[in-house]
C-alpha cells in the first residue's frame, strides 16, 4: 500500500511526523506538506505562480503552496505514475469540528484528494496545546486499515477528531454527524506606529450546540468522532421544496 500524508500545520509539525509514523505500519508513506503553517487556508489552490517542491529526505517533500496544492501536486505530479491507496491529512494540532471544516486546510486537503478520486481521511486532535498524538494515531490506524480494505463511496471523505488522550483513556470511536459551533465575532481595531488602523479577526469560540450524535458531543464525552463528509454540497431537501415553487421570473 502507498499512503500520502499531508497537513496544514507545516512540514515540521509534530503531528505530521506522528501521522507518518502511524501510517508506516500499514504501508509505504510519501509525505508532501506545506513549508510553513497554512492553517485556515481552506481549499485554496495557487494559480498565479508556480509551485516549488523540495525533497527534504527520501519520500518527504515540502511545498511552498497550500494544503490542497500539496495534494494536487503529489497526486498529479510527484506520484502521477503511482496512485496512492489513501491520503491522510493530519494530525492537525487543533480540532476541526462542526463548521470548522469550511475553514480547515486539513479537511480540504482530504477533500482535494477525494475530488481526484483517492480515498481520504482528515484527522485532528481537539486541544489548544500539550497535544497527545497516540490516541488519534491508534484511531487513524484502525480507520485507515478499514478504508484500505473496503474503500469509500465516490465523493465521500472521512473527518476524524480525537481528544488529546492516549488510547487507554479513549472510550472508542463513535460515528457522528457534523456539529454546530457557536462563534464570537469580535474584530480588534488597533493603530500602528504610523497612525494607520489595522485589524485582527479575534472572534473566540463560545461553545457548541449540544446536538445528539454530533462530532462535538462525541469528543467532549471522550470518544473519537468519525464523520463521513460529501463533496456534494447540494441541499437536496430544500431542492425538493424549491421544485414546488415558481422560479420562472414571472409574477
Amino acid at each position: 500500500m502507498l499512503i500520502l500524508v499531508t497537513n496544514d500545520d507545516g512540514v515540521d509539525a509534530a503531528g505530521l511526523s506522528a501521522a507518518a509514523e502511524a501510517m508506516a505500519a500499514l504501508g509505504e508513506v510519501f509525505v508532501v506538506a506545506p513549508d510553513g503553517n497554512r492553517s485556515a487556508n481552506s481549499h485554496a489552490l495557487t494559480l498565479e505562480r508556480p509551485l516549488r517542491a523540495t525533497e527534504l529526505k527520501p519520500n518527504w517533500f515540502s511545498c511552498d503552496g497550500t494544503p490542497a496544492d500539496c495534494v494536487h501536486l503529489a497526486l498529479n505530479g510527484l506520484l502521477r505514475d503511482r496512485r496512492p491507496d489513501l491520503v491522510l491529512s493530519g494530525f492537525n494540532q487543533g480540532g476541526n469540528l462542526g463548521q470548522d471544516i469550511t475553514y480547515s486546510g486539513t479537511v480540504m486537503a482530504a477533500f482535494e484528494a477525494t475530488l481526484i478520486g483517492v480515498p481520504a481521511l482528515a484527522a485532528s486532535v481537539d486541544a489548544r496545546g500539550d497535544f497527545e498524538f497516540s490516541g488519534v494515531a491508534w484511531a487513524a490506524t484502525v480507520v485507515a486499515r478499514e478504508v484500505l480494505a473496503h474503500g469509500l463511496p465516490r465523493a465521500t471523505l472521512l473527518n476524524m477528531n480525537a481528544p488529546s488522550l492516549p488510547p487507554a483513556r479513549l472510550k472508542g470511536i463513535r460515528l457522528t454527524t457534523q456539529g454546530q459551533r457557536v462563534y464570537g465575532d469580535e474584530i480588534q481595531e488597533r493603530v500602528d506606529p504610523r497612525g494607520k488602523k489595522y485589524y485582527w479577526i479575534a472572534g473566540q469560540e463560545l461553545g457548541f450546540e449540544p446536538i445528539a450524535g454530533s462530532d462535538m458531543v462525541a469528543v467532549r464525552e471522550g470518544y473519537v468522532s468519525l464523520t463521513p463528509l460529501s463533496c456534494d454540497m447540494t441541499d437536496h431537501k430544500f431542492l425538493r421544496e424549491m421544485a414546488g415553487r415558481s422560479w420562472t421570473g414571472t409574477t
